[in-house]
């Protein structure tokens, strides 16, 4: 997916000022008539421009922090301008046209609207219980995108008719407008810049050539997803136009919090109650990891926060082939509801404990630390 900011080369705290100035200084540099023949420039003008288009307006800005590119999926967006004119109008003037043809020489080039062009990659965001992410699975997902019309297979032509040559630009896609002194190129409003026209528009599309379809999608979701992972799936996004390669669909995985585990990577942590007995003299507990109950041996003297690694025990690596670690950390459980017998029996341990540092170090230290404080 693309990320207007980064494409601009700001933050997502950017003011408008640091957008325009960062988006004055990426369309110099790549613009096509200062990198004549280079494609990979001139797809990155277009880019740069589409991200502008976007940002530069404060409700499509906010529109697209919230939903990212969903929100202009239905033409809402920065779609169907020209980014020649929006360069021009960024470095004011309106039409600015005198630093246009100082800056470069000549006049902005146009793609030819009658090339193919790829349709626009999809997004859906899939939730998945946190045990998928362990062990993987396979889900059907159901979405809606645009297909080429079956009444007209995507001509938006009647069955029968064909297009014609715009009457108003006659087939070269531009009109003229004259602003002062100036001769701007627009995308004729009749054709859209195709140069053509329909003579009798379908009915089923308006001509369009598409229309909305529902898609099922067998999915596959491997061992070690985390949230934000994305998978591809090719050639499920929207149509191409004009021959063009259908774009992608992009699934990106949001994990559900589990009631034990928690993750970090490959890592994961969980705590387990221990009783006191247990960490008094040792033992051996049972404890929960991703993969099943492991025994889990415990050493006399272990304190509430002690953290205990089981290697290998962890999340699988989406492409190293290996296993994080699992991290128990223990609590000591203090008993709330003591028979008579049991309070007899800790008021003996207690007394035989009394004045033993050896059975209490953290606390004689603490003691010994403190010393001066108890004295007051």
């Amino acid at each position: 997916m693309i990320d207007y900011y980064e494409i601009l080369e700001v933050t997502r705290e950017a003011t408008d000022t640091e957008i325009k100035k960062s988006y004055r200084r990426l369309a110099v540099k790549y613009h096509p008539d200062k990198n004549p023949g280079d494609s990979s420039a001139e797809e990155m003008f277009k880019q740069i421009s589409s991200a502008y288009a976007i940002l530069s307006d404060p409700e499509k800005r906010e529109m697209y922090d919230r939903y990212g590119e969903d929100a202009f999926r239905g033409g809402n967006g920065g779609g169907g301008f020209d980014p020649f004119d929006l360069f021009r109008e960024a470095f004011g003037n309106g039409g600015g046209g005198s630093f246009f043809e100082s800056f470069f020489g000549g006049s902005g080039r146009r793609a030819n609207p009658n090339d193919p062009a790829d349709g626009n990659d999809l997004r859906y965001d899939l939730e998945i219980e946190f045990e998928e992410a362990v062990f993987g699975s396979d889900r059907k997902i159901e979405f809606s995108r645009l297909a080429a019309c079956d009444s007209c297979h995507g001509s938006g032509c009647e069955n029968g008719t064909s297009k014609k040559t715009c009457p108003r630009c006659h087939g070269r896609g531009q009109v003229s407008v004259s602003q002062g002194f100036f001769t701007v190129m627009h995308d004729c409003p009749n054709c859209k810049g195709a140069g053509v026209t329909a003579e009798h528009p379908c009915r089923q599309c308006a001509g369009t050539g598409v229309r909305k379809v529902k898609r099922t999608v067998q999915l596959h979701i491997p061992p070690g997803v985390d949230t934000g992972t994305r998978m591809r799936v090719p050639g499920e996004g929207e149509p191409g136009l004009r021959g063009g390669n259908n774009g992608d669909l992009f699934v990106i995985t949001h994990v559900k919090e589990h009631a034990v585990f928690q993750r970090d990577g490959l890592s994961v942590y969980c705590e387990v109650p221990i009783d006191f007995a247990t960490a008094a003299l040792g033992g051996e507990v049972d404890v929960p990891t991703v993969t099943g109950k492991m025994p889990l041996n415990i050493p006399a003297g272990t304190q509430t926060g002690d953290t205990f690694v089981i290697r290998g025990k962890g999340m699988p690596s989406l492409r190293r082939g290996e296993r994080g670690d699992h991290h128990v950390k223990v609590f000591v459980e203090v008993p709330k509801r003591l028979s008579t017998e049991q309070r007899e029996a800790l008021k003996k341990f207690s007394e035989l404990v009394k004045g033993n540092s050896s059975a209490h170090p953290v606390r004689e230290n603490f003691v010994e630390k403190a010393k001066k404080f108890f004295q007051l």
